[in-house]
């Protein structure tokens, strides 16, 4: 954008006001506004947008969530500061429209045959030669020439000491001053219609219409009017859920501070939600067969979205935006993780709560998610990238990073689906809440041992840590429940360790059974979390490792943490045997004992760090399918298509389209003419020579003397 200076003296306006204008209209201000921009799109990118308060301070501290709240940087494209630097840069576009558009328009009706012929030879591209015709005859020649090249021509007589003179001024290429004009143009065109179509609308009426977020709870039916925009609102975007075999006529605008609904002229049925998988576990079709309910007309219009597709209706798009769980029942079975808490089983909805007693202490269930389908990546891990299922999630990489074995695997896929999952929330009195996420199946994870998947995270934003307790050879979890249970009881650790003793000592040497008895008895204990380590009692193989570094020389640590790991073995086996010999259950088939055991022992180690009493696992469903749409009136929408237009018009036109003038002064001499030919372009390029090159010799082709 090209400043246009406004003399100091002008009789319209002072000079401040001239000042202001001409700052507003300028390149370098325009230049400014637009780099704001683009930093703020920077940060509105790499920062998640309109996400609960709760995720910024989880994720970056008390501190810099109340900066980023000050500033409305977790809703930047909403922020009146955002706002404001459009509506500047509109203002600042539309200015330097409306002060050089007179100017290029004026400029595109003269041809400047006024010039003077000492001026043309002051040109780069200048050329002068002598022609055998008159003046007159030569200008009319030349003009009819030019014509019939794409140029416009206009010819002008001028008397001068030797007789009449003509002066022939042409001109091409005067799009390019049009594209200036689109170009700008559309600049103005697509801010305006993204302020119509953003949060502008929404704020003018919580601005002037006594409009608020609403920051509560319960049902939406029960949220008070103030709250909610007409289906008159000129412009929104929102989202809406519906359960399959359910209606809604109620959008959802989501708000930094809040919500506010939308009421729609119409309400959508949805009688079927439709997904469609690859063999890779990635979905390859979303789709609702939906029922369109007009309020005013009482019209039923059946249609089907998919993503991609949306469907119109009284200027409202309907897009297929996402699926979620419309009100699933489930049944949960709970397994102690303690030995004090008895099994039970617990129904519930999707979406609901139900409350529990843990003794004096109460907690509340809080069903969250149910997940038909699981296809995951099982021979990935972490370097290999993301999984395969609709969360991109890669189970076997997660398990391995958080608490497997640190090692390299190959890049070849294994996927497979694992089964349903559900997730939930324990919440006690205080109102704390820890997310679980437990798979319905046991999984082989690829060491041939079945397990089954106990997720837990303490806050949203965290990944899911599984605890990985073993299958026994019913598929079930009550052989690891069972070990668990022996390893605190005292009686059978006990009769574990003299088990243990007696057959690993050979009879002729009765004396090492005590001593063996001993050590098998210190590892189970320390293993319990029974025994004082460094001031504390610590479980697991963590326990066994502090004793070392406390009681043993460095140099004899790794001897004798192999034997510390081989006598805890074979004592956690007997273990095992004694459980199910009082339980009345048959031993461990040969074949899978080895393995049960290596995973047991990891997973009793782990334990302690689950923080449940008790684990809840899948054991029935019926699922309920949920659409989610987002729905639409975008008034702006042509607005911006039509922007994009003249942008693309307007880019073209500058950059492949160069103006160019041409003058070619005819003087008269005795015997013809003498010509001067002067070109001028808006760009110097190869092609401008190229081009006054051809035309010098063409025009001046029956010139004796060419320069």
């Amino acid at each position: 954008m090209t400043p246009v200076a406004f003399s100091p003296e002008s009789e319209h306006g002072s000079p401040r006001r001239d000042a202001v204008l001409e700052l507003l209209s300028s390149m370098r201000f325009a230049i400014s506004l637009l780099t704001l921009i683009c930093i703020a799109s920077v940060i509105g990118t790499v920062l998640k947008q309109n996400e609960p308060a709760t995720n910024y301070v989880n994720q970056f501290g008390p501190f810099w969530a109340e900066v980023f709240a000050t500033l409305k940087l977790h809703a930047v494209y909403s922020a009146w500061w955002f706002l404001l630097i459009l509506a500047f840069l509109v203002l600042s576009t539309s200015l330097c429209i409306a002060r050089n558009t007179p100017k290029i328009l004026a400029d595109l009706k003269t041809y400047k045959e006024n010039i003077r012929e000492h001026s043309l030879k002051a040109f780069h591209h200048k050329a002068e030669g002598r022609l055998d015709d008159a003046p007159e005859a030569a200008a009319q020649r030349l003009g009819q020439l030019l014509a019939t090249g794409g140029w416009k021509v206009r010819l002008q007589s001028r008397d001068t000491p030797q007789g009449t003179g003509w002066m022939v001024a042409a001109k091409t290429g005067a799009a390019n001053k049009i594209g200036y004009i689109a170009a700008h143009s559309a600049i103005v065109l697509v801010c305006v219609g993204g302020l119509l179509d953003g949060d502008l609308m929404v704020r003018a009426q919580m601005w002037f219409g006594g409009k608020a977020v609403y920051s509560g709870g319960g049902l939406i039916v029960d949220v008070p009017a103030q709250h909610r925009l007409s289906e008159r609102n000129p412009a929104f975007r929102g989202n809406l859920m519906v359960a399959e075999d359910t209606a809604s006529s109620t959008a959802i605008l989501s708000q930094s501070s809040g919500i506010l609904l939308q009421e729609l002229p119409f309400a959508i049925e949805l009688k079927k939600f439709i997904v469609e998988y690859y063999s890779t576990g990635m979905p390859k079709l979303f789709a609702s067969d939906i029922v369109i309910h007009d309020k005013a007309t009482g019209e039923k219009k059946e249609a089907r979205v998919e993503v991609n597709h949306p469907v119109s209706h009284r200027g409202i798009e309907i897009y297929q935006s996402s699926f979620d769980d419309g009100g699933s029942s489930v049944k949960l079975q709970a397994v102690p993780m303690a030995a004090a808490t008895r099994p039970f089983e617990v129904d519930g909805t999707i979406g609901g709560s139900t409350e529990l007693s843990n003794g004096p202490e109460k907690m509340s269930l809080e069903f969250t998610g149910l997940r038909v389908i699981n296809v995951e990546n099982m021979a990935g891990n972490g370097a290999q990238g993301q999984g395969v299922d609709v969360r991109k999630v890669d189970l076997r990489s997660a398990i391995d990073q958080r608490m497997g074995a640190g090692h390299k695997t190959t890049e070849t896929k294994e996927l497979r689906n694992v089964g349903p999952s559900v997730s939930y929330k324990l919440r006690d009195a205080a109102g704390q809440a820890r997310e679980y996420n437990n798979y319905m199946l046991p999984v082989d994870a690829g060491d041939g041992v079945p397990v089954f998947l106990l997720g837990m995270r303490e806050n949203p934003g965290e990944p899911y840590r599984y605890l990985r307790p073993p299958a026994d050879e019913q598929g079930q979890l009550d052989g690891f429940l069972r070990l668990r249970t022996a390893l605190g009881d005292a009686g059978l650790r006990e009769r574990a360790v003299q088990r243990y003793a007696r057959k690993a000592v050979d009879p002729k040497r009765p004396e090492l059974t005590q001593q063996l008895a001993d050590s098998a008895a210190r590892a189970l204990g320390l293993f319990a979390g029974q025994e004082e380590v460094k001031g504390k009692k610590v479980a697991g193989l963590q326990a066994l490792a502090d004793f070392l570094e406390v009681h043993v020389p460095e140099a004899e640590r790794a001897r004798a943490g192999e034997m510390f790991v081989r006598i805890l073995n074979g004592t956690l086996l007997e273990l095992d045997a004694v459980a199910r010999e009082q339980a009345r259950v048959k031993p461990l088939p040969a074949d899978k004992v080895a393995g049960f055991m290596s995973q047991a022992v990891l997973a009793l180690s782990d334990a302690p760090f689950y923080p449940a009493p008790m684990a809840f696992l899948l054991k029935d469903f019926k699922q309920v399918q949920a659409s989610v749409f987002q729905v639409a009136r975008a008034p702006g929408k042509n607005v911006v298509y039509l922007g994009c237009f003249f942008l693309i018009v307007g880019v073209f036109a500058m950059l492949y389209v160069r103006e160019r003038r041409l003058w070619v002064w005819l003087a008269p001499q005795a015997g013809g003419s003498q010509a001067t030919l002067a070109l001028s372009s808006n760009r110097k390029t190869m092609d401008v020579d190229r081009e006054f090159e051809q035309l010098k010799a063409r025009l001046l082709a029956s010139s004796e003397k060419n320069q």
